[in-house]
């Protein structure tokens, strides 16, 4: 038997459950398979499927033996005893599950050596697939792309069949052991600068047969963020604490948690509920029911369904819309009047305009011209002032503070201007990477804290605002998506905390992507129209398509196929505030 296939089929299963009831002798399958674990309807946990691995067969050549120490890995987690079978006295000292998780596709090549004739006392096999990804060890899940390809050391037992002798560090798993066994996840920490606002990170965690869902949401919750966020978020959990207990009834889930919990402050009360709660809702735990959290045993906080909650306030949800440098209102029906003051008037030399968020100061647009960025309240007594001096600054962009940023490309340096401060744009420090790039673009999203930057027009980055006041500087820069070839990015947009609008000029016509900056998840957008810019909001995507009297302003439908026109006519780029 040249290949053993890793799962049995459900036929299998069903005929082992079976027999088991029946009182019968369970003889164990001959190769690996799978479980339910359903969880019985607990809303605290997720069904998933448990990989049941088995050990080496002396039967087994050099291709099956690879195959079961691939799904010995897959079960590791739960059994790590049974990897432990497939290695060598000298391969089990030196191996370890710890480091990154590496994904490749489910079909993948076992290669042992050409000529062989089953009597070696060792050899190397390479093992060839394709890249799926990698999860480190922060749970972040990174997609690539490309070959995979790695030589494993076999050696013959004298009882027949193999043992693994080398191996590298960490577990190697299909796309479908991670489908089984992973689950996307959200958590939610707290912003630096002030403005009670929740920042998503995206991890991939492993189900567990030890404890709910819920359980390993909030234990990963009391860890720091990813490295995407490191040092630009943090949280309402005191240093130490613990979950104690979770529990659920009928109405409630109660959280027991332990540590040095401030009872008296009634503000990290409010932002620890909304790190819990949506870090259960927003994962399809719990939602519905009254969350109680207390603290060695004693209530705490009770978080109840409907509650009024600001903490992913998006700064604004009224849509914008500009003709020949005037600034309008985009309703329901179409147009709905310009914006008082002189924001609404029209002028040559306007262009990339941004709106801020109502901060309670008013609400603030800027635009770009030729020698610099200009801005303007809008209201009767608002009018146009410059602001920050240069030739070649990228379009401007709010952050949700109330502060705008524009990256000068003469002089190297990203700007940040405080309308409601004192004195004029001051430098934010950068990576020592952007020293000789051409950034195209930067804009931050309406978190306040991720930002997404263009290169060239051919890459994009998303870095992270770290730390907080005057010492704030852009870091955290990884790389989320480079054209092929001449292909050119015209716009980026974002849609909410972790969706990102890309739209790209190809040879073959327009590509609109949405890419989660979380985990590069990454879905098409279908055009039919040229595209000239973009606006989005959630679920809610707006695109202009040409300029002047002709240029027009589109919908997405929300079948995500087809586009409605909002503006038939004299219409520019479209906003919404911040993004």
């Amino acid at each position: 038997m040249r290949r053993t296939s890793r799962l049995v089929v459900t036929a299998l299963i069903a005929i082992l459950a079976m027999l088991a009831g029946s009182g019968c002798t369970v003889i164990p399958p001959s190769a690996p398979y799978t479980v339910n674990d359903e969880g019985a309807g607990d809303p605290l946990t997720k069904p998933f499927q448990r990989m049941i691995a088995i050990g080496p067969q002396r039967s087994w050549g050099p291709i099956e033996t690879f195959r079961g120490l691939q799904a010995a890995m897959a079960a590791y987690p739960e059994d790590p005893a049974v990897l432990q079978q497939y290695l060598t006295p000298q391969a089990r000292q030196k191996w370890s599950a710890s480091g990154p998780v590496t994904v490749i596709e489910d079909l993948y090549e076992v290669i042992p050596p050409a000529s062989m004739d089953g009597t070696e006392p060792s050899m190397k096999i390479t093992v060839k697939g394709r890249w799926v990804a990698q999860i480190s060890e922060d749970d972040s899940y990174k997609p690539t792309a490309g070959p995979w390809s790695q030589d494993f050391e076999l050696v013959r037992e004298p009882g027949g069949g193999y043992r693994v002798n080398s191996l590298p560090q960490g577990l190697l798993l299909t796309a479908a052991d991670v489908a089984r066994s992973y689950r996307p996840t959200n958590l939610y920490y707290l912003a630096l600068d002030g403005q009670s606002r929740l920042v998503v990170d995206r991890v991939r965690l492993r189900l567990k047969t030890t404890e709910t869902y819920a359980e390993t949401v909030l234990k990963r919750l009391l860890e720091p963020p990813t490295e995407a966020l490191r040092g630009a978020v943090t949280t309402g959990f005191p240093a130490g604490s613990a979950i104690e207990s979770i529990r659920s009834g009928e109405e409630r889930v109660v959280i027991n948690l332990r540590g040095d919990f401030d009872v008296l402050d009634l503000s990290a009360e409010d932002a620890l509920r909304a790190q819990i709660r949506h870090s259960l809702n927003n994962n399809e735990i719990a939602k519905g029911r009254i969350i109680e959290v207390q603290v060695d045993g004693e209530p705490y906080i009770t978080d109840r369904p409907g509650t009024e909650d600001s903490w992913l306030g998006d700064g604004g949800e009224r849509a914008y819309y500009v003709d020949n440098g005037a600034l309008h209102y985009l309703g329901q029906d179409g147009a709905a009047g310009a914006v008082a003051g002189a924001a609404g008037e029209q002028r040559d030399g306007y262009d990339h305009f941004a709106v801020s968020k109502d901060n309670g100061n008013g609400i603030y647009v800027a635009a770009r011209t030729s020698t610099g960025v200009s801005i303007a309240k809008i209201g009767q007594d608002g009018g146009w002032q410059e602001v920050i001096q240069g030739k070649h600054l990228t379009p401007p962009t709010w952050r949700r503070d109330g502060t705008l940023w524009t990256y000068d490309r003469d002089n190297q340096a990203l700007l940040r201007y405080d309308p409601n401060g004192s004195g004029g744009p001051q430098r934010v420090a950068t990576p020592k990477q952007f020293v000789g790039l051409n950034i195209t673009g930067l804009r931050i999203a309406r978190d306040g804290v991720r930002v997404v930057v263009t290169i060239d027009n051919e890459t994009v980055q998303i870095g992270a605002l770290i730390g907080e006041g005057r010492g704030v500087r852009l870091g955290n820069l990884q790389s989320l998506t480079t054209t092929e070839g001449s292909d050119e990015i015209i716009d980026v947009a974002w849609a909410d905390d972790l969706r990102l609008l890309v739209l790209v000029k190809s040879k073959a016509g327009q590509i609109l992507n949405e890419i989660n900056v979380g985990d590069g998840q990454t879905s098409g957008v279908p055009l039919k129209d040229r595209v000239s810019s973009l606006a989005a909001l959630n679920d809610r995507i707006l695109a202009g398509v040409g300029s002047g009297g002709d240029g027009k302003i589109l919908e997405l439908n929300q079948d995500r196929q087809t586009w409605t026109a909002k503006l038939e006519s004299a219409a520019g780029d479209p906003l919404f505030p911040l993004g």
